[in-house]
């Protein structure tokens, strides 16, 4: 007479195959959360890139070739460190642009962050109308 119930080879292989499933579902949401963290700090970075290109194409006081730094107030630990670079520089000027001329200057801003002792980085481009300084007299 055969009885009911599952034999024990049945019940390892069962055990085994839901195992196997339960591993990689970890896998899966693992990365999941490393991805939606990643795309956080490339939000706030973003964020952060988008405001200070605002303060600058607004600056009147910005020289119209050259480059400038800074770091953002993350109010964090050093590894946590963020910061940016901005190049400036004329991206288009009519043909005959003397002193006091306008022309069309760029602003190239590097933002960049510390993610796990890696920099990472991303750069937004901004362009704003600007005259060319007069000439120093003496």
């Amino acid at each position: 007479m055969r009885q009911r119930g599952f034999t024990l080879l049945e019940v390892l292989v069962a055990t085994l195959i839901m195992a196997l499933a339960v591993v990689g579902l970890l896998s899966a949401i693992s990365t999941s959360l490393r991805n939606a963290s990643r795309v956080t700090e490339y939000d706030r970075a973003a964020l952060l890139g988008r405001t200070k290109l605002d303060e600058l194409l607004v600056d009147p006081h910005l020289p119209i070739e050259g480059s400038i730094d800074g770091l953002f107030d993350s109010g964090k630990s050093a590894e946590d460190a963020a910061g940016w670079h901005a190049s400036l520089h004329v991206a288009e000027a009519p043909p005959s642009a003397g002193p006091g001329a306008v022309v069309l200057q760029a602003i190239d801003l590097e933002v960049w962050w510390m993610d796990g002792g890696k920099r990472r980085q991303m750069e937004i481009h901004g362009y704003r109308p600007n005259r060319l300084p007069m000439a120093a007299t003496s």
